[in-house]
C-alpha cells in the first residue's frame, strides 16, 4: 500500500482542493482569545488588534471566529457526502474589561450548523494540569472562585447522510478496530496529557500541536485505509504524521514555512516507530483476549490474519499495516506500507 501526503504552504482560507476530494477533516485551529494567538489573528484582521487594545473581548472574539469561519465554509465543498470533520478546540478564559470565559466550542458548533453540518456527540478531552496553583479566584472564601479549565472539546460534524460502501467492502473491513478499542475510543471522555513535540521554543510559540494519539485515534475511527485526511491548520504536522501511521493519504495547509521545514525531524525513524506501534496494538489485543479467556469467556470468531480470537465477525478481516519507507516529493511525501504479519 502507498499513501501520499501533500503539504501546502498557504492560507487555508483559500483551499484549492476539488469538491468531494477529502474523506475526513482533523484539525486544531488557533483558539480565539488565547493570548498566544493574538498576533496571528490581528495580522489577518487588524480590527481584532483594535478590539483587544480597547479591551472589547466580545468584539475580538467574534472577529477571530469570522477569520476561522472562512475555512469552515469551504469544508462542506471539499468533504465527501457523509465525511466527518473533527475539530479540536478549547474554550478560553481571559480578563480584558473583566474576567470571563469565551465559548469557542459553542461558537464553532453554531457556525458549522449554519453551513449545513450535522453535529454529532462530541468528546471531552481532559488534560489534568496537576498543579497546586491551578484553582483560581478567592482561595477558601466564597463566592468569587471559579473552576479550573482542564479540558478541550473534540467537536464532530457529519457532512450530510452517512457514507455508503459496497456490501462487504474489503478495505473497510481491513480498517476495522478491535472491539475493546471501540469501547475505549468511542467514549465521550478522553484523558490524555500533551506530549513534547521536540521543537525549539520559537517554533513552539507559533504552534499549538496536539499529541499524535488524538488525530491517530480520530483517523482510525472515522476513515478507512487510503482515505484522504485534511488538516487546514497543519501546524507542526501532527495530523499528517498520524495519517502516515494509519495508512491514509493527507493534505495539510500551513502559512508558516518554518513549521513545514521542521517536519522532517518528526518523521526520522518513522518506519521503526510505526512497526512498534502496530505490533504493540496487536499485543494489547492478545493481552485482552487472555484476560477474557482466563475469566472463562468464549470469543466467537477468529481473525483471518493473526490467529487470534476476536469478539465480532466485523473484526475477522482486520489487518494492521506499518510504514516501510518515507520519500520526499515536490508536493510533500510518499509513504509505502507493509502489512504486519502474524506474531508468534
Amino acid at each position: 500500500m502507498e499513501t501520499d501526503h501533500a503539504v501546502v504552504t498557504g492560507d487555508a482560507r483559500e483551499l484549492s482542493l476539488p469538491a468531494d476530494s477529502v474523506d475526513l477533516v482533523v484539525t486544531s485551529p488557533p483558539y480565539p482569545m488565547i493570548e498566544m494567538w493574538d498576533d496571528i489573528f490581528a495580522a489577518l484582521d487588524p480590527a481584532i488588534g483594535d478590539a483587544l487594545d480597547a479591551d472589547d473581548g466580545q468584539r475580538a472574539f467574534e472577529a477571530m471566529h469570522d477569520v476561522l469561519d472562512v475555512v469552515w465554509e469551504q469544508l462542506q465543498r471539499v468533504l465527501v457526502e457523509g465525511g466527518i470533520a473533527a475539530i479540536n478546540v478549547g474554550d478560553a478564559t481571559r480578563t480584558l474589561d473583566r474576567f470571563r470565559q469565551y465559548p469557542n466550542a459553542g461558537e464553532i458548533t453554531r457556525r458549522m450548523v449554519d453551513y449545513g453540518f450535522d453535529p454529532l456527540p462530541d468528546i471531552v478531552w481532559r488534560k489534568p494540569a496537576n498543579s497546586g496553583a491551578k484553582f483560581m479566584g478567592s482561595g477558601m472564601v466564597p463566592p468569587n472562585a471559579y473552576p479550573t479549565l482542564e479540558h478541550e472539546s473534540i467537536l464532530l460534524f457529519r457532512n450530510g447522510p452517512r457514507r455508503s460502501f459496497p456490501p462487504g467492502d474489503e478495505t473497510r473491513y481491513e480498517s476495522a478496530y478491535f472491539w475493546e478499542e471501540r469501547n475505549q475510543w468511542f467514549s465521550d471522555l478522553w484523558e490524555m496529557t500533551g506530549t513534547p513535540q521536540g521543537l525549539d521554543a520559537g517554533l513552539r510559540e507559533r504552534s499549538g500541536a496536539f499529541p499524535v494519539e488524538v488525530p491517530l485515534r480520530l483517523i482510525r475511527m472515522f476513515s478507512i485505509y487510503g482515505d484522504t485526511v485534511l488538516d487546514p491548520f497543519w501546524g507542526t504536522g501532527t495530523t499528517t504524521l498520524a495519517a502516515m501511521l494509519a495508512g491514509r493519504d493527507s493534505v495539510g495547509y500551513e502559512r508558516d514555512p518554518d513549521l513545514r521545514a521542521a517536519f522532517d525531524d518528526r518523521i526520522e525513524g518513522l518506519p521503526d516507530r510505526s512497526r512498534q506501534r502496530a505490533t504493540r496494538r496487536l499485543e494489547r489485543h492478545r493481552e485482552w483476549v487472555n484476560e477474557r479467556q482466563d475469566s472463562g469467556e468464549e470469543l466467537g470468531y477468529e481473525n483471518d490474519h493473526y490467529d487470534t480470537p476476536v469478539r465480532t465477525k466485523q473484526e475477522r478481516n482486520l489487518r494492521l499495516y506499518a510504514v516501510e519507507s518515507v520519500a520526499e516529493t515536490d508536493e510533500g511525501y510518499t509513504v509505502t506500507h507493509e502489512p504486519i504479519e502474524n506474531l508468534e
